[in-house]
């Protein structure tokens, strides 16, 4: 009887711990509605940019990537994201997509503009920085060493 009572508490134990790292996880992922509007830009490279990732201003979470997508006529990624309701951008913004680290996560960083003129809702940024792997700086500094001689 001893055993079987150690056991069931074992089991109860795994249990909890269980349920508590699948809380965990839907704590982490974005389940919520994404407030905001919409907005779309275009790119040659995105890296690993995925459906949810955030979109930041100087490091702030300001809206969600929501959709990534390829024109077929263009071959240019299309990626449609959110910005809060209440960040009204300017018309020259521009959109890059950034890693957070060597082995972190890809953002879409934004850089507001000057302009007076604001992008409305479904509207697109059209100034775009493709993302830049560490392959490919370390292949251009190679090639611009070798080059020198």
């Amino acid at each position: 009887m001893k055993r079987g009572a150690v056991e069931t508490i074992l089991g109860a134990v795994v249990l909890l711990i269980a349920i508590g790292f699948v809380f965990f996880g839907a704590r982490s992922i974005d389940l919520q509605d994404h407030d905001g509007y919409q907005l779309t830009a275009r790119f040659l490279k995105v890296g690993g940019l995925d459906r949810g990732s955030d979109v930041r201003i100087s490091g702030v979470k300001v809206g969600s990537v929501i959709d990534r997508s390829l024109d077929d006529q263009t071959f240019e990624a299309v990626v449609t994201f959110t910005v809060r309701k209440d960040l009204r951008l300017p018309a020259d913004t521009e959109a890059g997509v950034t890693a957070e680290g060597l082995l972190g996560g890809k953002y879409l960083r934004l850089f507001p503009g000057t302009a007076t003129e604001m992008l409305p809702p479904e509207g697109e940024i059209v100034q775009t920085r493709d993302f830049r792997a560490i392959e490919d700086t370390v292949s251009e500094i190679i090639f611009l060493a070798t080059d020198a001689k």
